[in-house]
């Protein structure tokens, strides 16, 4: 069991900080409470990610970081772990990384490590290796909430997921979470997959594929609406499968991320719901960790201040889970959805 000790001016509830001698998610010494930090980026195709480089600097202005300009990895694991080194090699006191890949991302970690810089991965969990936190939400809960989206819609029939990259533990939980919930509560329902890894081109041409072999196709889960709703929407206007939320014919489609142009489309009956991504919170709490890592705290499992719960999602790594609502018309214009607010 992690043990910690409280740290009255920490500003969490007591189980969420502290220090200790024996907790595995502790940083190297030598961080220090200051300096430069560095952040990086998966890509920035995506809506949601475009979102989440815009709130970096703002929360980092808010947290008190002095955070030098994001890096974009472009898709692209290997490059993402050549920034990492170059932020090392400018002497950043203190990183936050959004993983592409949940294994090669440990890497990177180690370099950090090696360094005495503390880590805080945002968004996806690395398999293995060191950071001070995990600022995510449970993607597990993502599927499953998808899953319960469609099977109140769709009683048998087929529905297909449109899946994100399965190297990423966020890919492999809400494609296991989605299937494993679909075969237990709705067993007349048939899943079908493509795997898109979290592109564009993929998922087009993936459900133009999917579509034609089966124009009966009830419902579409797409893991990452930033990049497949619109590719989703063409593709079943070309098959003439694109009805309005409510007619006969329409084709129940769910998604996650939670950005404007999702709740755009939940607006206009094209998105019948979707599971908001807290791309707002991410940047906040990623750098809010950061700092206290970087001040030599370290943390354990529990209840937050802010609404969310720490697990440990695995020996030495700590996830702090945030809250993630599953938008529909009914809640769309909620003034607390980050997608509300850009």
């Amino acid at each position: 069991m992690i043990k910690v000790a409280a740290v009255a001016a920490c500003g969490l509830v007591l189980a969420a900080c502290g220090s200790t001698k024996d907790n595995a998610s502790a940083p190297a010494a030598g961080g220090g409470a200051g300096g430069k930090v560095g952040a990086t980026l998966p890509l920035l195709t995506s809506p949601f990610w475009q979102a989440y480089n815009n709130y970096v600097p703002k929360m980092a202005k808010e947290e008190g970081v002095d955070v030098l300009p994001t890096v974009n990895a472009d898709s692209d694991p290997a490059k993402l772990i050549t920034d990492i080194g170059t932020f090392l090699n400018q002497g950043v006191k203190g990183l936050v990384v959004t993983p592409l890949d949940s294994a090669a991302i440990v890497a990177g970690l180690k370099q950090a490590e090696n360094k005495g810089v503390p880590v805080v991965a945002v968004d996806v969990a690395p398999e293995s290796g060191k950071v001070a936190m995990v600022v995510r939400a449970d993607n597990k809960a993502y599927g499953t909430k998808a899953c319960d989206a469609i099977g109140e819609k769709v009683k048998s029939g087929k529905v297909v997921q449109i899946m994100g990259d399965l190297a990423s533990v966020n890919g492999r939980d809400r494609s296991e979470a989605f299937r494993d919930c679909m075969k237990q509560k709705y067993p007349g329902i048939q899943v079908l997959e493509i795997p898109a890894e979290w592109k564009a081109d993929k998922a087009s041409s993936g459900l133009d594929s999917m579509l034609t072999a089966n124009p009966d196709i009830k419902g579409v889960y797409m893991q990452a609406g930033g990049v497949y709703l619109a590719p989703t929407e063409q593709a079943l206007k070309r098959k003439n499968l694109f009805f309005p939320v409510g007619d006969p014919k329409h084709v129940v489609l769910v998604s996650n991320d939670g950005i404007p142009q999702e709740l755009a489309a939940i607006r206009a009956g094209e998105l019948d719901a979707t599971v908001s991504q807290p791309a707002d919170a991410y940047a906040k709490y990623g750098l809010y960790w950061l700092k206290k890592a970087m001040a030599g705290e370290t943390f354990e499992a529990g209840p937050t201040d802010h609404g969310s719960t720490i697990v440990e999602i695995s020996p030495g790594i700590l996830e702090d889970q945030l809250p993630a609502p599953v938008i529909t018309k009914d809640n769309v214009d909620d003034k607390a959805l980050w997608g509300n607010n850009l």
